[in-house]
């Protein structure tokens, strides 16, 4: 074995020792305002937007947390059609209330007399409970995005029909457009949509440049850390500073700027709002989904997730591989809005283009592509200039359907 894996395999042991320590002791004791008084309390209200808390159960058990933003500031009740709003990777929906209520999606969307829903996908801090099981639970953390596909989504959008009456325009942000497009795939959940916004979308990772995120995928690092009994990534704290430092050092890349690293150069962030983003993220994500991920960067297909061998295959799907997510079969006639960045590291310009012509039959009136030369990926939805550059677009596209 390789000198620099056994250094990795090591300092694995030592990430995964310290942050089952530090997650027992602190992991829900060391909790945000929005963790403790809830997103809407914490986030909205406090801006002078009404808001509710809501819960719904999926089929697998998971009790997830949805805030609803039915008026704007002024108190005008939604005279429009709701939208629903899927968080990225080790996010949740704080994503869309991060700066100021000007810049900000979710308040941008209240204000303009839309029906405001924002998701928290399993794992995050709204959406913990369970109806069987705890977070402490190694099986808790027994999924992937595939359940987010399966289970999240269809619960979420459910829900919303369920209040509303209505279909919804769905906004998703990177791997809140892996999970769409996937379901968009087997021909699910698009009679409840009237549209899908895909910001930074998420669907082939081959070509993908981030230098640590290709690192990880490249050494197994997700699966040496499942390996030694971690389910639970915890992507914070003393022990996973250590653990990048020592795969930015034994690798070789430049970590001085862990974002850029991770996810591009971002041209358009508000600096002074950083405290309030680590305040609240980022947020705990299985270590399943992190291997799920991997395998599609080293892979280049979108696939289920592969169990590692034939048998274990055989046993979850009835087939030797994993099935494949196939993106030509996305309905020609849904509705489609994708907007992509030249700096973005993780929805690299390339991949995006793969997709791209997975959707050249598209009708042409339903899709509309969008290109930021200088958008990196967190500019989607930490932009201060996104109100213009992406939200006023994105609400024009809704007025079309």
């Amino acid at each position: 074995m390789a000198t620099t894996k056994v250094e990795l395999i090591l300092a694995t042991f030592l990430f995964c020792t310290a942050s089952v320590a530090a997650g027992r002791a602190s992991s829900y004791s060391r909790r945000s305002s929005a963790a403790v008084d809830g997103i809407c309390k914490s986030l909205v209200v406090t801006q002078g937007y009404a808001c509710q808390e809501h819960t719904v159960t999926t089929k697998d058990g998971y009790i997830l947390g949805l805030q609803r933003i039915p008026a704007s500031r002024s108190g005008r009740l939604a005279y429009k059609p709701p939208v629903l709003l899927q968080h990225g990777l080790m996010m949740d929906a704080v994503t869309w209330l991060m700066n100021l209520p000007d810049e900000s999606l979710a308040f941008i969307l209240a204000d303009a007399g839309y029906d405001v829903w924002l998701s928290n996908s399993r794992g995050t801090q709204s959406s913990l409970q369970h109806t069987s099981l705890s977070p402490s639970d190694p099986a808790y953390w027994e999924w992937s995005w595939d359940e987010l596909v399966t289970y999240d989504m269809p619960a979420m959008l459910q829900h919303v029909r369920s209040i509303t009456g209505q279909n919804m325009h769905y906004v998703g942000h990177s791997l809140g457009t892996l999970i769409a497009l996937a379901a968009f795939s087997h021909k699910e959940l698009v009679n409840m949509l009237r549209s899908a916004v895909l910001l930074s979308p998420i669907a082939y990772l081959n070509q993908m440049p981030s230098p640590l995120a290709r690192a990880a995928a490249q050494i197994f690092l997700a699966e040496d850390i499942y390996w030694l009994g971690l389910h639970q990534f915890i992507p914070k704290g003393d022990a996973v500073n250590k653990l990048i430092n020592d795969i930015c050092n034994i690798t070789g890349n430049d970590c001085s700027n862990l974002m850029s690293g991770f996810t591009g150069q971002n041209c358009c962030l508000n600096s002074s709002r950083s405290d309030i983003f680590l305040n609240h993220e980022p947020q705990s994500t299985a270590t399943k989904n992190m291997i799920h991920l991997a395998q599609m960067i080293r892979t280049g297909t979108i696939a289920m997730f592969d169990y590692g061998n034939e048998d274990n295959n055989m046993n979850h799907y009835g087939q030797p591989t994993p099935p494949v997510y196939n993106m030509t079969k996305i309905p020609n006639d849904l509705p489609l809005y994708l907007s992509y960045g030249g700096k973005d590291l993780l929805a690299d310009p390339n991949d995006v283009k793969v997709l791209l012509g997975c959707l050249k039959d598209h009708d042409g009136d339903k899709l509309v592509i969008q290109y930021r030369e200088d958008y990196a990926h967190a500019d989607f939805v930490f932009g201060v200039n996104a109100n213009q550059i992406i939200y006023e677009p994105v609400m024009a596209f809704f007025r079309l359907h």
